[in-house]
């Protein structure tokens, strides 16, 4: 059989830092893409050995990840499946997102190690976690669809407070786009680090579900208290029913004296593949929202979900998506109501 050739269709890979990618598809099938493309947007090599990036490499395994007829062409599947990833996938239009699996992602955040962050800020400027390394590093995250939108004040003012300590609040708003940050931002003037993320690999990796939330990193990048419910102020604390100045204070005594409370020293959330996938098809949702194809990012949002009931940034994070209300509509208030009579799951201890 002859070889197939490249086709002048394309289609949109969203990867695991959130980065879109026009790959060339060859032939009919919507998943089968030129190699050279995929390994330049990845840096994910075919080599005798596997897959490699750098010196890292993946053995195959025996999977056919190149077509047999068309040694130019790959199949995204076995591809992401060699290299531990999760594939959302809208064919019809064309967009494939990815996210690790739970096993891989378990691997990558088993160390105790901050995972590394690189966001873009409200003018796509990219801004490194890791530029404050050496610090005492407060994540904060929120979102313009919560109520947390409003306490970027809050945490400027704690930051001024300790500024002696050397400690840094590093902020990232969990949003589909930043001109929904952008009001907020604006608005608290912060002059500590505020970035966007709009595929939110900082709750994939950070193992965050809700907002908002914080993570406390030490001084030799090593996460020393893993996500929990810590509002910027009391304005909504009727909602939270936590108390900023529980999680305040004891925030203060690890920057000024190193004393790290009772819930420290836990491990990141678990995840499971449903919840890994969950983000993958909140990915692609938020890709067909951005390009006017709200009817197909909802049947994605539904996907994640299902996948995910419990996931704030995915359930309400998704109805601001796709224009609801997040605040007071009805898919919010039910979906409130639900989550409060099963016990307010990821609501996890300050103390």
């Amino acid at each position: 059989m002859a070889p197939s050739t490249a086709s002048s269709a394309t289609l949109v890979l969203v990867d695991v830092d959130g980065a879109e990618h026009a790959l060339p598809l060859r032939g009919a099938d919507p998943l089968r893409v030129d190699g050279a493309a995929l390994a330049e947007a990845t840096g994910w090599a075919l080599k005798p050995v596997g897959l490699c990036r750098g010196e890292t490499c993946v053995p195959l395994l025996g999977r056919d990840v190149v077509d047999p007829d068309d040694p130019a062409a790959v199949d995204l599947r076995a591809w992401a499946d060699a290299l531990g990833l999760l594939v959302a996938a809208d064919e019809e239009a064309g967009v494939v997102a990815l996210a690790p699996s739970a096993a891989a992602r378990a691997r990558e955040v088993g160390d105790g190690r901050a995972p590394s962050l690189t966001l873009p800020d409200v003018d796509g400027n990219p801004v490194s976690f890791g530029d404050l390394s050496g610090h005492k590093r407060v994540l904060v995250t929120w979102a313009s669809w919560c109520g947390c939108r409003h306490e970027l004040a809050g945490w400027q003012r704690l930051q001024d407070e300790l500024a002696e300590t050397g400690l840094k609040v590093f902020s990232v708003a969990l949003d589909a786009d930043p001109e929904d940050a952008r009001p907020w931002i604006e608005a608290g003037a912060p002059t500590y680090p505020v970035v966007v993320d709009t595929a939110h690999v900082t709750a994939e990796r950070y193992g965050i579900t809700n907002v908002p939330s914080v993570v406390w990193v030490d001084e030799e990048d090593r996460i020393v208290k893993p996500p929990t419910i810590a509002p910027g102020d009391d304005q909504f604390v009727e909602f939270t029913r936590i108390e900023a100045e529980q999680h305040h204070a004891l925030l203060r005594r690890w920057a000024r004296d190193g004393e790290l409370p009772a819930s420290a020293g836990a491990t990141l959330p678990v995840r499971t593949d449903a919840e890994q996938l969950a983000l993958a098809e909140r990915r692609v949702a938020a890709h067909l929202q951005r390009t006017g194809r709200t009817d197909a990012a909802r049947a994605h949002l539904a996907a994640a979900q299902e996948l995910a009931p419990w996931d704030w940034t995915v359930r309400r994070g998704g109805i601001a998506m796709t224009g609801g209300d997040p605040f007071l509509g009805a898919e919010f208030t039910s979906f409130w109501e639900m989550w409060d009579a099963s016990g307010r799951p990821g609501y996890p201890p300050t103390t």
